[in-house]
């Protein structure tokens, strides 16, 4: 989405009454927005910073079926996530992977041969697991093969399960890109003001352009809340955050070099602090991420940042699972902190409180959803605009089809169903090849969009001036005037963050090419002197945030 489309999205937001809008633009609010839109509803999305800058671009990265949560007892949630996993991998190929995971069962530890066996045979039924990737048991001889860098000490065998990788920030941005692609109005940078009402009843928003600081008011029949660590924040300005309310939890994830963590295979393992979390071990491409920390959070939402507490806590619980590496504080190359927007319950620890979502209906008529998990966000979707849809009835006498988004493809998912995603990659890579891009190169970027290479693509065929005045390789010119063109890039950080992840995964490429990517966005946008000079720190500044504490230990 180039200047002038968010510009004509805006106008039709200051003038149209929709049916629904949305406030957040992660992976809630988005699947909210495309439910809406497919249903008939004429929704619009407005998102204050980023789509998927929240909670979205800073999980785990995993669609997986919670096996956690048989430990607590949650067998409907389970069921519910496990088998949406199936569902976001048919319909989205491309940003979600079948991964194994291993469980490694230690005397003494958390989960012992027999109950972890029967509870992965519960995850596989409760889940619906297909069979080719059901549980397998391990002998201590056979994980230790699996995964070399284990602990040998008390290890008494492994349970081998498959989880499913994805990438969260991606995922949000082709929901949203389909929801658009399907008539919905989403734009990022507009932040909700304040509530608009008639005769007590919510009825839009004030909203303000971050970009040019533009006030216009939004009409909507009906309003939902999908702004995740921020909900309380609107249940106070609509005067209805009473009863339950948000919990945040911080998680952290720091990334090292397969050089300095070989990890063969993935691994969920126990801390060994003895507080119950355990911990996710995980290659993706050429690097090994570990995490996630669970800790009470009461600072600013938009910044959670590593500390050197979370920095160590990692640290020791992964060289006491893998003692081999003595990993170190200065072989970490990078890391994430995001915020879990949980439902407060009285006297539970963070990594005991549930993760199921909830809804609040205001006197006011707005919509609050929160909690959830990123792997159910398309079930969350689908209560709340089944919610709306029954009003709108009562209201309107308008009847509504149910949802359908289970077989929706999603913008970049046409590549044949999951049977046909290996033959459409080496189709690609073979055109990729031909245009002069490695073939490592094409293969990543037909991993991260899918059947839209071919924009990729084009932009390297056809606009090869643009390409040598952008002084770009090939493939970044051509993904990032197709996020540009597409995916309503409006900052780097857009684009290195949430659009392809390289600032987490490849630091160095960031430092190298951010002054030149910053140069051909303020020329494309047309941006101002002033607005380049922002852009430029903030991406410096995530650059820095991501590496600041592991400078801190080094010092």
């Amino acid at each position: 989405m180039d200047n002038e489309k968010r510009i004509r999205t805006i106008m039709k937001l200051k003038d149209v009454k929709v049916d629904v809008l949305v406030i957040g633009g992660g992976i809630t609010g988005s699947g909210i927005a495309l439910d809406a839109q497919v249903r008939g509803l004429s929704t619009g999305l407005i998102e204050m910073q980023d789509f998927a800058a929240g909670t979205s671009s800073r999980s785990t990265k995993l669609i997986h079926g919670g096996l956690r949560y048989l430990k607590q007892l949650e067998f409907k949630l389970v069921s519910e996530v496990g088998k949406e996993r199936a569902i976001v991998y048919e319909n989205a190929p491309h940003v979600t992977t079948p991964i194994w995971m291993m469980l490694p069962i230690y005397k003494g530890g958390t989960f012992g041969k027999w109950s972890t066996s029967l509870g992965l045979s519960l995850y596989d039924i409760l889940a619906k697991v297909k069979k080719t990737e059901r549980r397998i048991m391990l002998s201590p001889t056979q994980a230790k093969s699996k995964e070399p860098l284990l602990k040998t000490k008390g290890l008494k065998g492994a349970g081998n399960y498959v989880e499913y990788r994805t990438d969260d920030a991606r995922l949000t941005i082709e929901i949203i890109k389909t929801a658009v692609d399907k008539g919905a109005l989403a734009v990022n940078y507009v932040k909700a003001n304040t509530l608009l009402y008639e005769q007590g009843k919510v009825s839009g928003v004030e909203a303000v352009d971050g970009l040019t600081g533009d006030t216009f008011h939004i009409k909507a029949k009906k309003v939902v809340n999908a702004t995740g660590p921020w909900v309380d924040f609107i249940r106070e300005k609509d005067q209805s955050k009473e009863g339950k309310h948000l919990f945040l939890t911080k998680g952290v994830h720091i990334v090292f070099d397969k050089s300095k963590f070989p990890l063969q295979q993935a691994v969920y393992f126990d801390t060994p602090f003895k507080d119950g979390r355990m911990i996710f071990a995980i290659p993706r491409g050429d690097k090994t991420y570990v995490g996630t920390t669970d800790t009470v959070f009461h600072e600013d939402p938009v910044h959670p940042q590593m500390t050197e507490e979370d920095l160590t806590y990692l640290l020791e619980a992964t060289n006491a699972m893998f003692p081999s590496l003595t990993l170190k504080a200065e072989d970490i190359e990078s890391s994430w902190s995001g915020l879990r927007p949980l439902i407060h319950e009285e006297g539970k620890k963070p990594s005991d409180i549930s993760r199921k979502d909830e809804l609040f209906l205001s006197h006011s008529g707005l919509i609050t959803i929160a909690g959830g998990k990123l792997t159910g966000y398309r079930k969350m979707a689908e209560k709340v605009v089944d919610v709306i849809v029954k009003q709108l009835k009562k209201e309107t006498g308008v009847t509504y089809p149910p949802c359908s988004t289970a077989k929706v493809t999603l913008s970049g998912g046409e590549v044949g169903g999951t049977a046909q995603f290996p033959a459409f990659i080496e189709k690609q890579i073979d055109i990729g090849i031909k245009i002069g891009l490695s073939a490592t190169v094409a293969r990543n970027l037909v991993d991260c969009y899918g059947s839209n290479i071919s924009y990729i693509y084009d932009n390297i065929i056809h606009k090869k001036e643009l390409n040598r005045q952008s002084k770009l390789p090939l493939h970044l010119f051509g993904s990032l005037l197709y996020g540009l063109e597409h995916e309503m890039v409006i900052t780097p950080s857009d684009f290195f963050i949430r659009r392809t992840g390289a600032l987490y995964f490849k630091p160095e490429f960031v430092w190298k090419w951010k002054e030149r990517v910053l140069q051909f966005i303020t020329e494309y946008l047309q941006l101002s002197e002033e607005k380049r000079i922002s852009f430029s720190k903030q991406i410096e500044t995530e650059l820095y945030d991501s590496i600041k504490p592991i400078k801190d230990v080094n010092k």
